[in-house]
């Protein structure tokens, strides 16, 4: 009996076929999709072809036409904080000097478009990021007045000191500075070798540019330039200023090469927040000051007197776009104790436009810490390192967590023969006992830290 071949059912030879058909078409549609690959790109002028995706733009440097390449919006790309599109138009580079806009890192442009790392470049958005020390947290450091004039006392003293800065400045005042997540100045002169002093002002200073290194040294990250000495040496230098520090990859803020930029807020994120910093002066207090406020068309600084609404502005613009506000303002009298009538005038319509906590300059000594509203006011920092005169000063922290005021610091300090140095023991705590008599709206512990009565 001969034996019956195996056969494959009729079911299974329609399934080897089916798969056998799938597989063939699979090919086929692979090698397309390759072929369409390698063909000749879009139009020659970079847009895309039709159908494609748009691609995000990083920024570069500004080109001739003096509008900087903004980074296209892309909706793939999930921020971490959101942002409002900047629209601003900084001056070309003939205007500026030698500023460019930092490109960012890759990581950095996945996250935030347009953010730059602070202290590696500048931001034609204002956006910085910040690696913080502590994880959900920012820290900042502040200090009042700083001069770097060879022809005064502080940069005399430096040079004599072998131009070493723990010879100036004592070492660990020096290492919180350098620690704080990010230390801001106030930068009471221009940096220029070219303009002319103002007729019939008493003071008038200007620094080698070269000396922007100290600010470095000292771990200054953001430089405040609104205040009464910006324009010492009229248009030119200012101008030079904000080129030397736009070079030396520190922002500053209150003044630009126009008002908008001017008055646009530097926003730092890190911790999970976004910190808008506001910073405007009010001083010199009469209707055509030296200082000469940021136009349309014209370099110059924001101001908030006679007229407070572009300072308000950039308040409100920087609350509806972060999650805390600071503004650093130069105001008061030089030399009293007090609030003047012009901080007092003017502080409700900071806190009702949205400004967080409110660090003060200008009188160059020490005034009052209070809580208004809720809202830490520093009234005045004094100097920091300014002048021969023996001075008590501060070093002011703040840290802050899911967007609010954890810590506020008053660190004591003493400016003394052209140097700065911070206290301990019996001398902080005198001092610390002055700032306890004038301040009567908080409490200020041992260790310097601030809370509200």
């Amino acid at each position: 009996m001969k034996k019956r071949k195996k056969r494959f059912p009729k079911q299974l030879k329609i399934f080897l076929v089916t798969l056998a058909v799938v597989l063939v078409m699979g090919t086929i549609l692979l090698l397309a999709g390759r072929a369409s690959k390698t063909q000749e790109p879009g139009p020659a002028d970079g847009a895309p072809g039709e159908g494609a995706p748009e691609q995000a733009v990083l920024p570069t440097a500004e080109p001739e036409t003096g509008t900087p390449t903004e980074p296209a919006a892309d909706p793939a790309v999930q921020t971490a904080v959101d942002l409002v599109p900047a629209t601003d138009v900084t001056p070309a580079e003939g205007e500026q000097g030698s500023r460019e806009t930092a490109e960012p890192t890759e990581a950095v442009q996945e996250a935030i478009p347009g953010a730059v790392a602070l202290g590696s470049g500048i931001s034609a958005e204002h956006v910085y990021t910040v690696d913080a020390k502590e994880e959900g947290k920012i820290t900042f450091a502040f200090t009042g007045d700083i001069l770097f004039d060879p022809g005064y006392a502080i940069y005399s003293k430096y040079r004599q000191n072998g131009y070493v800065l723990e010879n100036c400045i004592s070492s660990d005042l020096l290492g919180r500075m350098r620690d704080a997540d990010v230390c801001i100045v106030n930068n009471e002169f221009p940096y220029s070798k070219g303009g002319s002093p103002c007729e019939g002002k008493t003071y008038t200073f200007r620094a080698d540019p070269s000396s922007v290194e100290i600010l470095k040294n000292m771990g200054v990250d953001i430089a405040g330039v609104a205040n009464n000495h910006a324009f010492d040496y009229g248009l030119q230098a200012f101008e030079d200023t904000l080129t030397t520090l736009a070079d030396a990859n520190i922002p500053y803020a209150g003044g630009g090469w126009n008002l908008e930029e001017a008055k646009k807020p530097i926003y730092i994120v890190a911790g999970g927040m976004k910190i808008g910093i506001v910073c405007a002066t009010q001083i010199e207090r009469y209707n055509s000051p030296h200082s000469k406020a940021a136009t349309d068309t014209q370099a110059g600084l924001l101001r908030s007197f006679p007229d407070i609404n572009m300072t308000l502005d950039a308040i409100r613009t920087a609350e509806a776009n972060s999650d805390f506000v600071i503004l650093l303002i130069h105001w008061g009298t030089e030399l009293e104790v007090e609030p003047d009538w012009g901080q007092n005038e003017q502080l409700p319509k900071f806190l009702e436009a949205g400004a967080d906590a409110i660090i003060g300059a200008h009188p160059h000594i020490l005034q009052q810490v209070a809580y208004k509203n809720g809202v830490p006011v520093v009234y005045s920092m004094g100097n920091f390192w300014f002048n021969s005169k023996t001075l008590d000063t501060c070093l002011i922290e703040l840290t802050l967590a899911d967007g609010a005021v954890e810590r506020l610091c008053f660190v004591p300090c003493l400016q003394t023969n052209s140097t700065v140095k911070m206290l301990h023991d019996g001398e902080a705590g005198r001092v610390l006992d002055y700032m306890r008599s004038i301040s009567p709206s908080v409490n200020i512990d041992g260790d310097g830290y601030i809370t509200a009565k």
